[in-house]
């Protein structure tokens, strides 16, 4: 088995938190916790951030983290770490969100598991139940349902499945995707090459472009998702809950 990285695309600009991965979280810019508890998983050989911000590389870099540089013209995380991982020796790599600051680390380990299982699969995620009606019917909350062996069906914004015969919003049997990714080497660098596929600009959501290829998708369910940092109100939520641990 070769290594495993953990690959960590940033982007400096955000439309609703600009320079959110050098955001000061307990003392440490957001990068730096996510890199962190990356390194802290099991198996995990090697964690690097792909970035195409000059400020990001240097902040890894002073905290003694790994750091590619990449095109700025990327549309997305994956099309990032595909480019730096020309640059990097790795047989699987986990796509971490760079805004994950709350990481766990046994959550990565369990996504890299069935790919050390199982030597033909080609991608895996995660997926967590859905607890309450308001996440089953936000758009910006994917949902995913799989066979009985854990494949994807499908990923999609809308309520999946329907229930025809109970209340709409009921959310037994809901599963919320979370978007950490693991690729084998060989895939990342042929998904990132593929074109974009009807259901994925109809949805867009990236992953769809697998199961329309007829590529397996493995997903691990996982008891609970981190918080996601995209917002000033998700960043203060996140403060306070480290500032609560420590």
């Amino acid at each position: 088995m070769g290594s495993i990285v953990a690959m960590i695309p940033a982007r400096f600009e955000s439309t609703r938190l600009p320079g959110k991965p050098l955001a000061n979280i307990a003392g440490k810019p957001m990068i730096q916790h996510v890199y962190e508890r990356a390194a802290a998983a099991s198996g995990v050989d090697r964690v690097v951030v792909a970035t195409d911000d000059e400020r990001v590389r240097q902040t890894v870099t002073s905290f003694g983290g790994d750091a590619v540089m990449t095109s700025a013209s990327h549309q997305t995380g994956t099309d990032r770490i595909a480019e730096a991982i020309s640059e990097v020796d790795a047989e699987i790599v986990v796509n971490v969100q760079g805004d994950l600051p709350l990481l766990d680390p046994d959550t990565l380990a369990a996504a890299v598991a069935p790919m050390l299982d199982d030597p033909e699969l080609p991608l895996t995620t995660l997926m967590t139940p859905i607890r309450d009606r308001a996440e089953l019917a936000n758009p910006n909350v994917v949902k995913v349902v799989t066979d009985d062996r854990g494949y994807a069906l499908y990923f999609s914004r809308s309520p999946i499945p329907y229930r025809r015969d109970e209340d709409a919003g009921d959310a037994v049997m809901a599963q919320r995707h979370i978007g950490l990714y693991v690729y084998r080497r060989e895939f990342l660098l042929t998904f990132a090459g593929l074109a974009p596929t009807p259901l994925e600009q109809a949805e867009k959501l990236e992953q769809l472009r697998a199961l329309e290829h007829g590529y397996r998708v493995k997903v691990v369910e996982i008891n609970a998702a981190g918080v996601e940092v995209d917002t000033p109100a998700d960043l203060d939520k996140v403060r306070k809950l480290i500032a609560g641990c420590s």
